[in-house]
């Protein structure tokens, strides 16, 4: 007769349990298995109903002609709106904006952000009051500092054209920023970066209280200044912190809306839509939910596959790292 030997890692107090465990009622059992997820199962089915639902019925929105009046025909048209997104030069157009966009702001967050870190991780001088400082920008709502930066950057009067003209002299005279593409999205994207740099600070803060102060004495006794321990153990140390911030901010930057729709509306003349303000536009008062649904989608895709690249890109660098 062969016998069961147990491992001696496996204690006896946990063979016990497993033997009464086994000794259960079926329904008992059962009960416990199905415990589990009948306390995730409304989670899920509000899920489903606020995300999923509303997610699959605006792909199906995307290839038909959507007609808003009850009881008008919606045709089925397929790619059509799709086709028609990437022949449309203001779509086109929009998407060099939110590309101009992200590429101004996302760099200028990561940097001045990561700055204002390192020096908060200091022995600063009231250290905590910038801290908040910083960061009140980032829980201030969109609209209102849309609405402040749209002031600030009047032609007439604004504080930019002061500042720039009476305090650098750098201005010749009043700037309509709001009147051209680039000088609008100047001021779209300084508010970005005024707004969003907290955000970053805080993330790489928290990520630079990590970095054990073993490491930092080590390389000051080894002669290491500052700036090589801050670029050869606190930068390293902090790079998964660094690539997360990365993916967000570009996410955020092609999210672009509120500040857009409040300082330019899209003007002047389509030059500075981004895709969801050219959405909003479609969809909402335009009522061409079905084109409106296809850029959503493109848009979708577009920062699925960069943010993809982005990480195989971070964890290929990880891997160097380690070898």
């Amino acid at each position: 007769m062969s016998t069961q030997t147990i491992p001696s890692a496996v204690t006896p107090t946990l063979v016990a349990r497993r033997r009464r465990g086994s000794n259960l009622p079926a329904g008992t059992r059962l009960r416990s298995m199905i415990a589990p997820y009948l306390f995730i199962f409304p989670g899920f089915v509000l899920y489903g109903l606020i995300m999923l639902y509303p997610t699959v019925q605006t792909v199906l929105l995307s290839f038909r002609d959507w007609q808003i009046a009850p009881g008008a025909d919606s045709p089925w048209i397929g790619f059509d709106n799709y086709a028609r997104a990437f022949a449309d030069p203001v779509f086109l157009n929009s998407l060099v904006n939110a590309v101009v966009y992200t590429g101004v702001t996302v760099p200028l967050q990561i940097i001045i952000g990561l700055f204002l870190a390192v020096l908060l991780n200091s022995k600063l001088p009231g250290r905590v009051v910038f801290r908040v400082l910083f960061y009140l920008p980032v829980v201030t709502s969109w609209v209102v500092v849309s609405l402040l930066f749209r002031y600030i950057f009047s032609s007439d009067g604004g504080v930019a054209n002061w500042f720039g003209h009476d305090v650098l002299h750098i201005l010749t005279g009043d700037v309509a920023w709001f009147q051209g593409r680039w000088t609008a999205l100047v001021a779209i994207c300084a508010l970005g970066v005024w707004k969003g740099v907290g955000w970053a600070m805080l993330i790489f803060l928290a990520a630079l209280t990590g970095v054990p102060t073993e490491l930092h004495e080590a390389a000051a006794i080894d002669g290491a200044g500052a700036f090589k321990r801050f670029w050869y153990v606190s930068l390293p140390m902090i790079r998964s912190s660094m690539a997360v911030v990365v993916i967000l901010l570009i996410i955020g930057g092609f999210n672009v809306f509120i500040s857009v729709l409040l300082m330019t509306g899209g003007g002047p003349g389509e030059e500075t839509q981004v895709p969801l303000t050219y959405m909003y536009q479609q969809a909402f008062k335009f009522l061409d939910f079905g084109y409106g649904s296809s850029i959503s989608f493109i848009l979708t895709a577009i920062v699925l596959v960069i943010s993809a690249l982005q990480y195989w890109w971070t964890r290929r660098l990880a891997r160097k790292a380690e070898n």
